[in-house]
């Protein structure tokens, strides 16, 4: 089990940096969102943006693992959707209210987009590790 979280949360470290912020640097490239990708700048705490935000997507690939032992059907779908809409709506409801940022809906869709790449992103690692949910 603990094996099984670790590659999880390999998995979704990884597809943040490759999938998500991949997904940043094409819509940066084509001036449809105004920053860039993999920000090395500090946070608040003194860690690297990207590094923190890779770190969120390590936890949120082991409730990833979760859900998709509990719902073992349509694993690719569930991946995504899940990807989109979970680390979306915290991102939405939560973390930028807290941090007085405004939502619209661009900023909606482009989380959907983002989050459901690192979804898929997670599930190709998920296969790739042939994890016991995944087979």
């Amino acid at each position: 089990m603990l094996r099984s979280f670790s590659l999880a949360f390999l998995c979704g470290f990884l597809s943040t940096l490759l999938f998500h912020q991949g997904g940043v640097f094409v819509l940066y490239l084509f001036k449809v969102i105004p920053f860039q990708p993999w920000d090395f700048s500090l946070n608040p705490q003194g860690v690297p943006k990207v590094i923190s935000l890779a770190f969120f997507g390590g936890l949120w690939a082991m409730a990833s693992l979760l859900l998709a032992q509990k719902i073992q059907k349509n694993f690719w779908a569930l991946q995504i959707i899940f990807g989109a809409i979970g680390p979306t709506a915290v991102a939405m409801l939560v973390v930028f209210p807290l941090k007085g940022l405004v939502v619209s809906a661009p900023v909606v869709v482009g989380g959907l987009l983002l989050n459901g790449l690192w979804g898929l992103g997670v599930a190709m690692g998920l296969k790739l590790f042939k994890l016991p949910s995944t087979r």
